[in-house]
């Protein structure tokens, strides 16, 4: 239950409240984990517990009317899962901001939660003042994650990098000849629309292959699309 003796007065969604406590909202459905953090929310003196929900379905009918500031969503829920949860949660308060609590360390499972809107990213096996510490630092504009997950964040976008040093390996008439290609055109047509010969296309399609170290027509285009 919300904590007692707590200001609970609505809010316009992302301004503060004016006794600086934070608004949390809890979205588990671990009865036995939503209860212990519920509890532990509550005689925590700068947070205020005002909604806690086992499912993402009542996260979305509850939350617009509890104004949270910030949403603690676990992502394994029943039915919809947190990721589209978080998606429409925004939809509805832009201002809100949102910290994934969950075992999921996939890059997947990051990566989605954070395109959904997402601004943190802590698993489970935190601590419960680290938890609080991120609630905090998320409410205040940062972006808290896992040392793990931060690590897998990093990784990704250094894999982006390397993925965009490759395609300035492309030549003028190679990056033609993959743009064509992410068209779907084949290599006849790809030939007549560059006034080139389809063995020319066949050595520049080779050259590409090699340079971005990839070994199909569809690993190519997905890397030009990524880049």
């Amino acid at each position: 239950m919300p904590g007692k003796g707590k200001s609970e007065m609505a809010k316009p969604d992302g301004e503060p409240t004016a006794d600086g406590i934070i608004r949390v909202a809890l979205v588990e459905d671990d009865a036995f984990i939503r209860q212990r953090v519920s509890e532990d929310i509550v005689n925590t003196p700068d947070l205020s517990l005002v909604c806690s929900c086992g499912s993402a379905e009542e996260a979305l009918e509850k939350l617009r009317a509890a104004q949270p500031d910030v949403v603690l969503m676990d992502i394994g829920l029943p039915g919809m899962k947190g990721t589209e949860c978080v998606r429409q949660l925004k939809a509805l308060l832009p201002g809100v901001q949102v910290l994934m609590v969950t075992v999921y360390e996939d890059s997947q499972q990051i990566f989605e939660a954070l395109l959904a809107g997402a601004s943190g990213y802590l698993l489970k096996r935190t601590s419960r003042a680290e938890l609080f510490e991120a609630i905090r630092q998320v409410h205040q504009g940062g972006s808290p994650m896992s040392g793990h997950i931060a690590r897998k964040v990093v990784q990704h976008f250094n894999r982006l990098g390397a993925q965009a040093k490759e395609m300035d390996c492309l030549s003028k008439r190679e990056r033609e000849v993959l743009d064509c290609l992410a068209q779907g055109l084949a290599y006849k047509e790809i030939a007549d629309a560059l006034h080139l010969s389809i063995e020319t296309i066949r050595m520049n399609v080779k050259s590409i292959y090699t340079k971005l170290h990839v070994h199909s027509r569809g690993e190519a285009v997905a890397k030009y699309i990524r880049k």
